[in-house]
């Protein structure tokens, strides 16, 4: 019978338990009650080890290589430990050892029981570990560790060696994927850690990985699979990659702050090699001043000059005969860029040619400017609420026009798609101010000559009888007057965000940039977005040679890498949208009306010949013999610049008011996708007039924070507000001005 019981130990079937554990009822009246419970925890010990054999053989079937590692430990452990022991009391029972064999004739049950008793609870607990296992199909490694580690967490001293012994296993199985993502660059086609573009897929990492070192892990698996597939001519050494497969191999996930510093240790070697042999200081220069340089119309000559080749482009197109030389293509766009480099610095850049146009709509038949679109004569609903985004993307051609750069290795380490997204908004915005601000100083001009051949003949007036003559002179009035606050008002907005904003935080980022080498001085990124800058030991010129710094050498801050980089980049863009009033929706809603409102004058203006006056041989300028109202063409003409500029007045009006008080409302905070945050608050925030700007500390020394943005709306309110114009109360601003003096005074108050 004892040898029935040590065969069924070992996981043989047996009659005594035909069933599960429980005695055979003919054997039952043979046993004395003790014995009979002795037999049935042994059978159950022995059905506990056959259903985790069992199981084990069906689990390391799959293709997951961390359950496999996991069933083969688990057998390991089975072996070293119960099934050495089955074999080592069959040797007492045989050799008729003393400890176990009574008086060298018989075994007793208990002792037997009292044998195996150290594994009840293994078994117990590897029991519902199995079935845990077998009730889902698919275990990532993250899940698979994280119950490991918990199960681990006994006070049974046992069963913590077996699921700690178990967890190392996987641990090292997720270590040996990690050092192929992080040395060498690769994915494994079965379980892999992360997708096509390298990022973490969903339970591909333990519970116990930091955040930091999880982006750290992201980083560096995209850098070195990157350099690998783009065959670049220097690739990761290897004296590098074998040092850090043996830090990996050192230490485990479950010991988070070792994992933590190894893991911000390759990430800090493998920046330095990037910043040094792949995407080194002057390429990311480079591509900065070409970005600022096209897109923030920092060439003033080039943005000129292509404003002038796109408006010659559409005359050309409107002027030609066959209905297929009429439609604007893309590469129609593409050649006028290339014609408008022609006698500008831009002619010799090599970055111009990432720049291309993009027609989101497709090819149009390009309209002459419309004059239907007459000012509200109630402004306040559309001013309080903008219903849609308010884009500029389709002032500068008539239809929706993106300006794209195309980035090619191993720019896209540094510039992402919202980046470039970002920047062709502020092209789109700045090069509708331009093209209104063009527009404009060409009415004046049209005006001026108007003007000059005009007082050949009529001398210091302006014509006509005593009645034609006053209307004559009040309209020539009222349109030098719009055309000058126009003038005015586009010099100030644009001197504004060219100047203060563009240029100032151009200036500040490169210097950032210009002063931060590999190993120059070191950042942290803080939660918000913030830059804190530390001195670091290494010199400018050992990374300026092309010296590796160790990372033992750096300082506790991590140095200048990509993330860093791109930190650095996200918050100039933001400080650039916020500055130039992006951000907020209201005011960009009255910036393009007022657009809107200088581009209809101008085209009025074009319509009627380059003069506002009718000329006095036309039908209609003058008053017919005898009548007494002015010419109707006079009367026509200034009621629709009064309506201009009355329209004008209203938006100028409440652009100050809006801009003011944004400086006094709460921040909001920043957010780190610049592109999707600002259409966000342009939806989801209509009604807010705030002003955008960045929560958190300083910004370092040359990076400021609330402050310094804040700042730039407050010069441009002085800017505005020079003469106190918009600020004096009892100041009268010039509008209409038989309308003006009819208003009540409450009217002028604005209280009725």
């Amino acid at each position: 019978m004892i040898a029935e019981v040590l065969l069924v130990l070992a996981g043989h079937s047996s009659s005594l338990f035909p069933t599960d554990h429980t005695v055979h009822p003919a054997f039952a009246p043979l046993l004395h009650p003790g014995e009979e419970q002795c037999l049935e925890s042994l059978g159950q010990i022995a059905l506990r080890y056959r259903k985790v054999k069992n199981a084990c053989a069906k689990l390391s079937r799959p293709t997951s290589r961390y359950v496999s590692a996991l069933c083969a430990t688990l057998n390991q452990i089975l072996k070293e430990g119960y099934e050495e022991l089955v074999v080592e009391t069959e040797a007492k029972v045989l050799q008729r050892d003393s400890s176990l064999v009574a008086s060298g004739s018989f075994v007793p049950l208990s002792s037997l029981r009292a044998i195996f008793a150290e594994w009840d609870a293994p078994l117990a607990s590897l029991e519902t570990l199995v079935d845990e296992l077998q009730a889902q199909e698919y275990w990532p490694p993250g899940p698979l560790i994280d119950l490991l580690a918990t199960r681990s967490q006994t006070g049974i001293h046992r069963v913590s060696a077996i699921y700690s012994r178990l967890s190392e296993a996987v641990q090292r199985v997720w270590i040996a994927q990690l050092q192929a993502l992080l040395v060498h660059g690769t994915r494994s086609p079965n379980d892999p850690l992360t997708d096509k573009d390298y990022v973490l897929l969903e339970g591909a990492v333990p519970s116990c990985v930091s955040s930091q070192s999880r982006d750290s892990i992201t980083y560096v698996g995209r850098a070195i699979g990157t350099v690998k597939a783009a065959k670049w001519e220097k690739q990761f050494p290897q004296d590098l990659a074998r040092e850090h497969t043996k830090l990996l191999n050192s230490v485990l996930p479950q010991d988070q702050f070792a994992f933590d510093r190894i893991i911000m240790d390759i990430r800090t070697a493998v920046s330095e090699w990037l910043w040094l042999n792949v995407l080194t200081h002057k390429d990311v220069e480079d591509a900065v001043e070409s970005l600022a340089n096209y897109f923030l119309l920092r060439n003033g000559e080039f943005a000129l000059s292509l404003i002038r080749e796109i408006e010659r482009l559409k005359l050309s197109r409107l002027s030609a005969r066959s209905v297929p030389s009429t439609m604007i293509r893309e590469q129609d766009l593409h050649l006028a860029l290339l014609r408008a480099s022609l006698g500008t610095m831009a002619q010799q850049d090599p970055s111009l040619a990432h720049l291309h146009f993009r027609m989101p709509s497709g090819p149009i038949r390009p309209l002459l400017p419309s004059l239907a679109s007459a000012p509200a004569k109630d402004l306040s609903t559309s001013l309080s609420q903008p219903t849609e985004p308010t884009t500029f993307d389709d002032l500068l051609l008539g239809t929706p026009l993106v300006l794209t750069y195309s980035v090619t290795w191993p720019l896209d380490l540094f510039l992402h798609a919202s980046d470039l997204q970002t920047y062709a908004m502020l092209f789109s915005y700045l090069s509708a101010l331009r093209k209104t601000h063009t527009r404009i100083h060409a009415c004046w001009t049209a005006l001026s000559n108007a003007q000059r051949a005009r007082r050949r003949w009529t001398g210091l007036g302006e014509g006509g009888t005593a009645e034609d003559l006053k209307a004559r002179q009040e309209l020539l009035r009222c349109g030098w007057g719009v055309v000058r606050e126009m003038n005015w008002f586009l010099d100030t907005l644009l001197g504004y965000v060219m100047t203060d904003v563009v240029d100032v935080e151009f200036r500040k980022m490169k210097g950032l940039l210009l002063g931060r080498p590999a190993g120059g001085i070191a950042r942290q990124m803080t939660g918000s977005g913030s830059v804190q800058e530390s001195a670091s030991a290494v010199p400018l010129a050992a990374s300026k040679s092309g010296s590796t710094v160790h990372p033992s050498q750096s300082t506790s801050v991590p140095p200048l890498d990509f993330t860093t980089l791109r930190g650095i980049h996200t918050t100039y863009l933001e400080r650039l949208l916020t500055g130039s009033l992006l951000s907020n929706p209201a005011l960009t809603n009255i910036i393009r009306m007022i657009l809107e409102v200088c581009e209809r004058f101008a085209a009025q203006v074009e319509r009627w010949g380059g003069d506002v006056l009718p000329a006095l041989l036309f039908e209609g300028s003058l008053a017919a013999a005898g009548a007494q109202k002015v010419g109707d063409m006079v009367a026509e003409r200034y009621a629709i610049v009064g309506e201009i500029d009355e329209a004008l007045q209203t938006l100028l009006d409440a652009f100050y008011e809006h801009l003011s008080l944004s400086t006094t409302l709460q921040p909001f905070a920043a957010a780190s996708d610049v592109t999707k945050s600002m259409l966000l608050q342009n939806t989801s925030m209509a009604n807010t007039t705030g002003f955008r700007t960045f929560r958190g500390g300083r910004r370092g020394k040359r990076l400021e924070g609330d402050e310094e943005v804040r700042r730039h709306v407050e010069r441009l309110l002085l800017r505005l507000d020079f003469n106190g114009q918009f600020s004096s109360a009892g100041r009268k601003r010039r509008g209409t001005q038989s309308a003006r003096e009819d208003e009540d005074i409450l009217k002028q108050g604005g209280l009725a």
